[in-house]
């Protein structure tokens, strides 16, 4: 597919537009908008309404009895406050795209709008119903956009026998992708534990029960859980982020929390840690007298690409990038995404493409800039080889069913 395909002065316009307007989870309703009135223009048939902001915008190829595939952009920005002081920064205070959703939506508009006009010319795509879903939410942790739209319906009226879905990743190059069968992302988990004990004097802490000491205890011994419980060779990671005591220097507390985030990149690695981590926490309460109440709040499970799919992305890619250029082995991310429930439905392939140097300062580039940073910004030029490798991915999907 040559680039004259894809509009890609279009393309620039809607990213910018939207990174200019970001919208947290299910209150995309502009981005959401936008997305509707370009697909209804183009032809699709568009539903709108599904997990309060989602988009799905459906088109038939040939006789329609063909295969069925899916395609997913997220659409959702992040409450942080914008650095980059370019031309088109959010307008909005506390709000960015610092994930590339904004980049990522332009890309499927791009190849959906390449796709209606090749339909529209009668071009031979081969028989199959397309469904891109625009989902909202990606960012909101458990309880998301994509398990949202599933329990809300999304493949019973979007029947998929395959689903796809791309990302953006800073600091490699433009052109270059990487991705892997099985699993490629990490399960996120949040864990709030609770000690209470007895508050007291602090200068006579014979009459009281220290909390502090129980939770202590299970912060030094929540490292030994991935070093001794969790195989060498399986990915597991526990990070305490917030631990809270007291008010202030001569009282012993009567509770004491702890926040724990949790990641695995395999089902029976995360089930593991979170029957240790229960164990440790409760034990170590009940050797210092006191008692632990723990909350286990489940978020995104382990994203397992299936073998068929991903070999289909990899001839894709190869194709669109250039054998050089994709990575079909790539190494496994501990960082987590809510497309594993949809992977979870329906076999699929979830690949990572490069966004190159994409940070600003002062309008002036500061090379590569993570995800979830105030000076992140989409990099425009991958917009031309994330259409093409849509446009491509759902020529092979349809021509060789």
């Amino acid at each position: 597919m040559s680039s004259a395909d894809l509009d890609l002065q279009a393309m620039k316009e809607w990213r910018r537009a939207i990174h200019q307007n970001p919208e947290l989870g299910f209150e995309e309703h502009d981005t959401s908008r936008l997305v509707a009135d370009c697909l209804r223009s183009w032809g699709y048939k568009v539903h709108t309404g599904l997990a309060v902001t989602g988009v799905v915008g459906q088109l038939v190829f040939g006789d329609g009895k063909g295969p069925r595939l899916g395609l997913r952009a997220d659409m959702d920005a992040l409450p942080l406050q914008e650095q980059t002081s370019l031309p088109w920064q959010s307008r909005t205070p506390g709000k960015m795209h610092a994930c590339g959703h904004d980049g990522h939506t332009a890309i499927l508009l791009g190849a959906a709008k390449a796709l209606a006009e090749r339909h529209a010319a009668g071009t031979e795509m081969g028989n199959g119903t397309l469904n891109l879903i625009f989902q909202p939410a990606e960012e909101v942790g458990g309880g998301g956009g994509a398990q949202r739209m599933i329990e809300e319906g999304l493949f019973e009226q979007f029947p998929c026998d395959a689903v796809f879905g791309l990302h953006n990743f800073p600091g490699t190059p433009v052109g270059h992708c990487f991705f892997r069968s099985g699993p490629f992302m990490c399960s996120s988990d949040k864990v709030n534990i609770s000690f209470t004990g007895k508050g007291g004097h602090g200068g006579m802490p014979q009459l009281a029960l220290d909390p502090t000491l129980p939770l202590a205890a299970t912060v030094l011994g929540l490292q030994t859980l991935i070093g001794r419980n969790i195989d060498p060779l399986h990915a597991g990671v526990i990070s305490v982020g917030r631990i809270a005591a007291g008010k202030t220097y001569n009282i012993i507390p009567e509770q004491a929390q702890l926040e724990l985030s949790v990641r695995a990149l395999q089902p029976q690695v995360r089930d593991t840690l979170r029957q240790r981590i229960t164990a440790l926490a409760e034990h170590q309460a009940q050797a210092y007298d006191c008692s632990a109440q723990i909350h286990y709040e489940q978020g995104y499970p382990v994203l397992i690409n299936s073998e068929a799919e991903t070999a289909l992305v990899e001839a894709v890619a190869t194709q669109v990038f250039g054998a050089d250029n994709v990575d079909s082995n790539g190494a496994p991310l501990t960082g987590s995404e809510d497309f594993a429930y949809m992977l979870e439905q329906v076999p699929g392939c979830y690949l990572m493409i490069g966004n190159g140097d994409n940070g600003y300062a002062d309008g002036a580039r500061l090379g590569p800039c993570s995800v979830h940073n105030p000076h992140y910004d989409f990099n425009d030029d991958v917009l031309n080889g994330g259409g093409q490798f849509w446009v491509k991915l759902v020529e092979h999907f349809f021509s060789r069913r």
